[in-house]
């Protein structure tokens, strides 16, 4: 014999217990809820005021003024330094240079002289008039040379007798009246160019 299954039917007073929905993504939450989630960003960002440095006071601001004037200070006395230091090597390097090239000059006028000796000795033992005019001639344009170089010549004739000008070839005994260590005769001129000896005279000086 079968079982009747009976069922019971709510009372019309009872109202069923409803279950609340699912809210879906991207639904707008309540006005109470946006607040309570925006209470903690607020809460993340409050820190990264507090790292913000403070405005520096008028006494730090006064040190780095000073210590900027002497950095700028310091940094000028070593840009005059380097300067004058440049300056000095400049005016070495133009004297070297000028001093070179004039000595230079002077080398090419020395290798000279002996072929104006030689002339002043043709000179003296041509009997020939034109001949000794020509070469009278060579001298003079030699001796005009010399001068534009401020080469001038050592020819103490008569005068005492200074090693630091002149060289002694020869000694001789002095003739009546004469005194002692004077330039008798220049065997080959000497030459001197702004107060430097370019070669020594060669003389026969008195005993």
């Amino acid at each position: 014999m079968k079982e009747k299954k009976t069922t019971t039917l709510p009372d019309e007073g009872t109202q069923p217990e409803v279950q609340p929905e699912a809210q879906p993504e991207g639904a707008e939450q309540p006005e109470g809820a946006a607040a309570q989630q925006a209470q903690p960003a607020q809460d993340a960002a409050q820190p990264a005021a507090e790292n913000v440095p403070a405005e520096p006071s008028a006494q730090q601001l006064e040190e780095s003024l000073s210590k900027a004037l002497s950095d700028a200070e310091d940094y000028k006395k070593k840009w005059y330094s380097v300067s004058a230091e440049y300056e000095n090597y400049r005016k070495r390097t133009a004297s070297a240079r000028s001093q070179a090239y004039t000595e230079g000059r002077s080398d090419v006028i020395v290798k000279l002289f002996p072929i104006a000796d030689s002339l002043e000795r043709a000179l003296t033992a041509c009997a020939d008039d034109k001949t000794r005019e020509g070469i009278a001639m060579v001298l003079k344009n030699f001796e005009k040379l010399l001068e534009g170089e401020h080469v001038t010549a050592i020819a103490p004739v008569g005068e005492p007798f200074d090693a630091a000008r002149c060289e002694a070839i020869l000694a001789v005994d002095p003739k009546e009246g004469e005194e002692s260590g004077i330039v008798r005769e220049v065997y080959a001129k000497g030459y001197e160019q702004n107060g430097k000896i370019l070669r020594f005279a060669q003389v026969l000086v008195t005993k």
